[in-house]
């Protein structure tokens, strides 16, 4: 069974497993995931992810390949659907509660420590990572299993740095904020100790396993440049300044029930031990604020300290009836209302001008792919059929291309290019594409002259980025594509 595999044998005394209310939430989490999962449509990541997984290499310039493989597995497995590409995300995030619980009973934690612990993925924000299929969902278990490696070492098993080493290195091949997890694990060693660990031979052996295993994703970086060094720079100038400054007051928003997490870093701040996951902490909002990353950017970490939090809430209500009843009540009012605005469950004729679109703005971005191709091939049909025949798509973003690959056919629409990204890799169009259909939210002036044609617009009337910026031109480019494409590259 899974837990057989999580859990290894250090010798530690431990309580037992609390395995099938751990199983049930996990396997609920993963069947409601599933059940929901085709209720809206595509995210626009998603729609990138599937033209990604198109072309398997080692690594992308944003990301490395594990995201848009795992799409892909979906896809090879139960067809080309939405619903299918979502699958696998659904199985992650049950896998996360598994390794969830599986902390908390490491740090001490029985069957309702276990339970609370596992029940954090029905938190708003994990619910609607796990539902688009994105990074964050496989950034979960990945570092809630490093988590709960070093804190076995820590806590004396020496040879659980290389596990912890080994799943580090299976992390960067799905985001490289692992290595953001890492430096802070590592820094709050130095500050809390124990230091004598840093001498440890296992810990450099685990390091050297992480960059061994992670080490074709580091060649492929090396060999073109560190394009995602420059992503990042791209993210920092582009979004930076809003990220910091919600960075700290969306860290409440992250998780159901924060007094649980900050009694978590009370309990790890007790325990001389583990206490450098305490001090980790502050140190990982300090790198996101210092990088201009996302505010969800520390989720893992904060996950593992809603572990640790939920032991003391557990030892909380040992034996008091009515602090149980108050506190299973909170907790399923918010963990409700983590369901409600993290998953699909509102009609899509209820969803324009909702709070729900509000609070999760991932709930827009899957309203309206179909009807905006529709209006794409409107206008590429009213070319006349000389300029039709020579015409080409154009996307100013990867949602806009993936929509056009995966709507497009049905309206026989020609091949779609976009310099956003790693698109731009794909090359530029054929120099006999003389015509341009184009869609972008903005005016494409590097490939003028243009004519305006309509504002993209969803029968529902949801504002999304393309509701509320997305045009569509027909461009007659003055020069030939091979002299425009590297004008058109951009990282965002």
């Amino acid at each position: 069974m899974l837990y057989r595999v999580i859990v290894i044998d250090t010798g530690a005394p431990r309580p037992p497993m609390a395995r099938w209310p751990v199983g049930i939430i996990a396997a609920g989490v993963t069947a409601l995931l599933i059940a929901t999962s085709d209720r809206y449509d595509y995210h626009r990541d998603e729609l990138y992810f599937r033209m990604l997984a198109e072309h398997p290499q080692w690594g992308y310039v944003d990301q490395p390949p594990f995201t848009p493989m795992l799409a892909r597995l979906g896809i090879e497995i139960f067809g080309d659907t939405v619903w299918a590409m979502r699958v696998p995300a659904a199985v992650l995030l049950g896998v996360a509660a598994i390794v969830a619980a599986v902390l908390a009973r490491e740090f001490g934690g029985r069957a309702v420590a276990q339970s609370i612990a596992a029940a954090g993925v029905l938190s708003a924000v994990p619910l609607a990572a796990a539902h688009v299929t994105s990074t964050a969902t496989a950034d979960l278990p990945i570092w809630l299993g490093v988590i709960l490696f070093v804190v076995r070492a820590l806590r004396g098993n020496d040879r659980a740095w290389l596990a912890a080493g080994l799943v580090a290195g299976l992390g960067l091949y799905n985001k490289h904020l692992v290595v953001l997890l890492l430096l802070s694990l590592a820094a709050g060693i130095l500050v809390a100790g124990p230091r004598r660990v840093l001498l440890s031979k296992w810990l450099w052996a685990g390091v050297g396993l992480a960059v061994l295993v992670g080490l074709p994703n580091l060649l492929y970086q090396i060999a073109n440049d560190f394009p995602q060094a420059r992503m990042a720079e791209a993210l920092s100038e582009n979004k930076g300044g809003e990220s910091r400054a919600g960075l700290v007051p969306l860290q409440f928003a992250l998780l159901a029930v924060p007094p649980i997490w900050i009694a978590g870093i009370v309990r790890l701040a007790r325990d001389r031990q583990v206490r450098a996951l305490a001090v980790a902490y502050p140190l990982i909002l300090i790198l996101t604020f210092v990088v201009g990353g996302q505010p969800y950017y520390p989720l893992g970490l904060l996950f593992g300290l809603y572990c640790a939090g939920a032991v003391a809430t557990e030892s909380w209500l040992a034996g008091r009836r009515t602090r149980q009843v108050l506190a299973g009540a909170g907790i399923a009012v918010l963990t409700l209302m983590g369901v409600v605005s993290g998953l699909p469950l509102l009609p899509r004729d209820q969803l324009a001008g909702n709070i729900v679109t509000e609070l999760n703005p991932t709930v827009a971005e899957q309203i309206g792919w179909p009807e905006y191709v529709e209006q794409v091939a409107a206008v590429h049909a009213a070319l006349p059929a000389e300029e039709r025949a020579g015409a080409v798509l154009i996307a100013g973003n990867y949602g806009e291309a993936g929509m056009l690959d995966r709507f497009g056919p049905r309206h026989g629409l020609p091949p779609v290019y976009s310099g956003h990204n790693e698109l731009h890799n794909f090359g530029p169009p054929p120099d006999d594409r003389t015509v341009a259909v184009v869609v972008s939210q903005s005016p494409p002036t590097l490939l003028a002259p243009c004519d305006n044609g309509p504002a993209l617009r969803n029968s529902l009337g949801v504002e999304n980025e393309e509701q509320q910026e997305g045009r569509i031109y027909v461009c007659r480019p003055a020069e030939p594509w091979r002299t425009l494409w590297p004008k058109l590259q951009r990282y965002s």
